[in-house]
């Protein structure tokens, strides 16, 4: 259950030179197809199918099948909805900290899909009968996300556990407060020690403490008392890729077809966690003068940002053996992705007595590198019913082993060959079954569903052990509407079910001599949803 906190508290600790982790190679690599309404009410099981803009995505052969030329035009709604509560560390149930049960969510407008193809009738009555030349762009994965968590906390706290690790790190309190300290030391100390939340204490330079704790005379630290603590988090963005597909039929048996794709990543992401004192009298500061004054409350922030290019090549073929039998192949190349990101931190406390607030806020790093998304290869069958209707299944899989990250800069080689063998040792094959059903109860009507199921990339945490199997689950339904004429319409509902997510805003620090831990840190589930709803126009002529 401590998968995802160590993702956190590995990307806050990346921060002061590298922000690139195996998670933001596997996060920029995943893809999550859109396409149009059609596409995803099938569970985008197109690959043997084709015929449809939102299909030549997954099998470049698909826009081959298609004896017309069309212009697709599909605006939509992702809601994305989150519910935390902390998790017992105890047998019995009682809960510590962030007791809440909290309910977020984000409605967000875009447009995962529009497109055209040319078709071009060579008047051949066998082999090359079409051609079609494409620009289609498809959405292939969606970002956005807001969390939030909150409760009460008696026993550890944030701005403890920072104390904590700056002790145990053996940095000098003089390094984190020197002008020039964002230049050479991990950046969450420095704007921790330079924004109050953490000082030095008992005439030591390595030593800390956070503002919420208490110095006992017998030299021990606690925390003062009961702290309101809030987490949240907030994603946003998308990744489309740009095709230019070019397609051919061969007399009406065998459908070829090719794609440059050029991928477009933009991503932000804004995190942040705040501390404040119930009732400030139980937290009580003694300066070195004999001055008393009271901790009052603390934010803590880190935001990311990324955009982002790739380029690949795929190829697929369509085969109709007959009998209403159809089978389609496609793979897809590594994606070269050219990533520039920015990271920054900031934090500020504040006390009873406002002059002694403080804030500090880190330099905006920036970077620029090369990252390499795996090869993809996909299969499919279907079976037409006639004109009453399609059936269709979907195979895909991508061995997310094989991403890597590189760098022209000879002094990130060193850090990019541990993440690379990171990457190696922890991730494997991500596996993708899709299916869908098309009925078509009178002339121009349509009623469509689909099923999609994507296995974890992930297989080992960063001790070694294996992880539990983890599983994506996507069900959709949707309508279609075709006119005698060139106009048709389609409606998709898509519901995505994701596993439970485990996370720690901050690390365990309180232990016993002989290293167990004494007081629990917090640990938060965070249950996911999401829904997408889909309105594609099209034009046949």
């Amino acid at each position: 259950m401590k998968k995802t906190a160590i993702t956190i508290i590995l990307s806050l600790a990346a921060v002061c030179a590298h922000a690139q982790t195996a998670y933001d190679a596997q996060m920029f690599s995943e893809n999550d197809y859109e396409g149009t309404a059609r596409t995803m009410a099938m569970g985008n099981a197109f690959t043997a199918l084709g015929g449809d803009l939102g299909s030549v995505v997954i099998n470049p052969a698909g826009s081959a099948v298609a004896k017309y030329s069309q212009i697709t035009l599909t605006p939509a709604l992702s809601i994305s909805t989150s519910t935390t509560q902390g998790v017992s560390p105890y047998t019995d149930g009682t809960l510590p900290y962030f007791e809440k049960q909290v309910r977020s969510n984000m409605t967000r407008f875009g447009m995962p899909n529009f497109g055209m193809t040319i078709n071009w009738d060579t008047n051949r009555k066998s082999g090359l009968k079409n051609m079609s030349f494409g620009f289609v762009v498809n959405r292939t994965a969606t970002y956005n996300e807001d969390v939030y968590a909150s409760g009460t906390n008696s026993s550890t706290s944030f701005m403890g556990s920072m104390a904590y690790d700056a002790t145990v790190n053996g940095y000098l309190g003089s390094e984190l407060n020197a002008d020039n300290a964002y230049n050479y030391m991990p950046w969450k100390p420095v704007v921790g020690y330079q924004s109050g939340m953490i000082s030095t204490f008992g005439g030591y330079d390595d030593q800390f403490v956070g503002a919420s704790e208490i110095i006992f005379d017998n030299g021990e630290v606690a925390v003062g008392g009961p702290l309101a603590q809030s987490y949240g988090r907030r994603a946003t963005g998308s990744k489309y890729d740009y095709v230019f597909n070019v397609g051919a039929n061969i007399s009406d048996f065998i459908y070829l077809g090719a794609n440059l794709g050029v991928t477009s990543i933009e991503y932000d992401y804004n995190e942040y966690f705040m501390e404040r004192a119930v009732d400030p009298a139980d937290f009580e500061i003694i300066l070195d003068n004999g001055d008393v004054l009271y901790f009052n409350d603390m934010l803590y922030k880190y935001s990311y940002g990324a955009t982002g290019n790739g380029f690949y090549g795929k190829f697929g073929v369509i085969v109709t053996p007959g009998a209403g039998f159809r089978f389609g192949a496609a793979i897809q190349t590594p994606t070269i992705n050219t990533i520039t990101e920015y990271w920054q931190q900031a934090g500020e406390t504040t006390y009873t007595d406002s002059g002694f607030n403080a804030s500090a806020t880190s330099p905006e790093g920036r970077g620029s590198y090369t990252m390499v998304s795996p090869y993809r290869a996909n299969f499919g069958l279907a079976y037409a019913i006639g004109k009453a209707g399609v059936i269709s299944v979907d195979y895909e899989f991508s061995d997310f082993g094989q991403m890597k990250y590189k760098s022209d800069n000879y002094t990130d080689r060193e850090y990019f060959e541990e993440v690379n063998a990171d990457i190696r040792d922890r991730f494997g094959v991500s596996h993708m079954l899709r299916a869908g059903a098309e009925f078509k109860p009178m002339s121009g009507l349509a009623i469509r569903a689909g099923y999609g199921l994507t296995t974890g990339s992930e297989k080992y945490n960063v001790w070694g052990e294996e992880l539990p199997a983890s599983m994506k689950h996507n069900v959709a339904f949707g309508i279609g509407y075709s006119s005698k004429k060139s106009f048709f319409t389609d409606l998709a509902v898509r519901r995505t079910f994701l596993p439970g997510e485990y996370f720690m805003p901050y690390d365990d620090y309180m232990f016993d001599n002989d290293g167990n831990i004494v007081e629990f840190a917090p640990e938060i589930l965070n249950n996911r949803g999401l829904w997408k709803v889909l309105l594609t126009f099209g034009w046949r002529f």
